[in-house]
């Protein structure tokens, strides 16, 4: 079944797309409770295990720049199942790595595989009403943040009970499942872009330099990203230590937490009847800064901890739905790869964060971790405040 972008979407492809959103890029967060346990079994340092997140990341930018623009070129049902085959080896790959660089080369490539939410979004906003934009996208987003948020706490648990490897062989046979469900439910969508790849990645480039809203919204959600990944990188290191004294399985049910803010920020483009998008993205980002005034000031609490994932979730995910909405009101078909420009950005953002959190945390510990998080929360408002209403104005 092919569609064009006239014909409408169900609210079960938009639920399907919802949950394999998830169940696809919580391949990229079940590292994330699990890294102190892979640091004892590889006996490595707790910095050299903190680069597995890091080349996660960095590889889901790389798969966000090189394979999610071709969902303007080829029929994207085909390239999501290719690509499907290419996260299942990625994750066998790790289920069996024995050594250091083996695990660093396995999380690269499935951070640059699993990308199939990305391709997902364009989908829902190509296919949606403008009445029913922001809500469609904030389904699928939902999804993907639950994915995000609930793979530390089911990591964290298998992690405990049955050793790290278990919980990446487990995401490999989750992903025969998704194949089998993509093939069997979603439509076919035709392609927009007739140019070669050359000209497809010039077309990225050029939507870069000349789309300010896109330009501000990228800047934003990197800002925002890196200040989550800075907490939930170092959460695991900081929790290990007194007075907590926590393991895995404890760290991950923080993912939990963090699940009450983003199904609240699931619920955000309702807001648009009340207030403008600008000002929304502008109680979403205080939002992040206070989240880090309770992890600083309680953060050898654990009320403290879980108020403060429970607000920094809340606030980023806020924004990152309404940065996604602004920009894909856009008028322009090249929806995939608006989304590749604003989601390269965000995980280098994400990147960087959970970078400079791990430096923090070898030189500083909690307090230079929070230093970090905070300052990228600050950096994401002032750009906000000083540019969001001169960057509408043009349009």
């Amino acid at each position: 079944m092919q569609v064009s972008s006239t014909n409408g979407i169900s609210r079960t492809v938009i639920w399907l797309m919802a949950i394999i959103s998830g169940l696809v890029v919580a391949n990229n967060y079940y590292n994330q409770p699990l890294l102190a346990l892979i640091s004892n079994d590889l006996k490595v340092s707790e910095s050299a295990a903190s680069k597995i997140s890091v080349l996660t990341q960095v590889g889901y930018a790389v798969g966000l720049l090189m394979i999610v623009p071709l969902g303007d070129k080829f029929f994207r049902k085909r390239l999501i199942l290719i690509d499907l085959f290419l996260v299942f080896g990625s994750l066998l790959w790790m289920t069996f790595a024995t050594q250091l660089w083996m695990l660093y080369a396995a999380s690269l490539l499935i951070g640059a595989t699993s990308v199939i939410p990305q391709l997902f979004i364009p989908i829902a906003a190509e296919l949606s009403s403008d009445k029913e934009k922001s809500s469609n996208i904030g389904v699928v987003m939902s999804g993907l943040l639950l994915g995000i948020l609930l793979s530390r706490f089911i990591g964290g648990i298998v992690g405990d009970v049955w050793g790290w490897r278990a919980m990446f062989g487990i995401a490999a046979g989750l992903m025969i499942l998704v194949w089998l469900a993509v093939y069997k439910m979603l439509p076919e969508m035709l392609p927009n872009f007739k140019g070669s790849y050359k000209e497809l990645m010039r077309s990225v480039a050029h939507l870069a330099r000349t789309q300010p809203i896109l330009q501000l919204a990228s800047f934003r959600g990197a800002m925002a990203f890196g200040s989550m990944c800075a907490l939930f990188t170092t959460l695991v290191f900081h929790m290990e230590k007194p007075p907590f004294n926590a393991g895995a399985s404890v760290v991950g049910s923080f993912g939990l937490a963090g699940a009450v803010g983003a199904l609240a920020a699931a619920k955000v483009g309702k807001l648009q009847k009340y207030l403008d998008i600008n000002r929304i993205i502008l109680y979403a980002l205080l939002v992040v800064l206070v989240s880090w005034g309770f992890t600083y000031f309680a953060g050898e609490t654990y009320w403290g901890l879980i108020v403060g994932v429970i607000l920094v979730d809340l606030g980023v995910q806020s924004s990152h739905i309404m940065n996604q909405t602004n920009y894909f009101l856009i008028k322009t078909n090249a929806v995939n790869r608006l989304n590749t420009v604003y989601m390269v950005c965000y995980f280098i953002g994400g990147s960087l964060g959970t970078w400079l959190a791990s430096v923090a945390w070898h030189y500083a510990q909690w307090e230079g971790v929070c230093l970090v998080g905070a300052s990228f929360g600050l950096l994401a408002l002032i750009a906000h405040v000083l540019f969001s209403r001169r960057v509408n104005a043009a349009q």
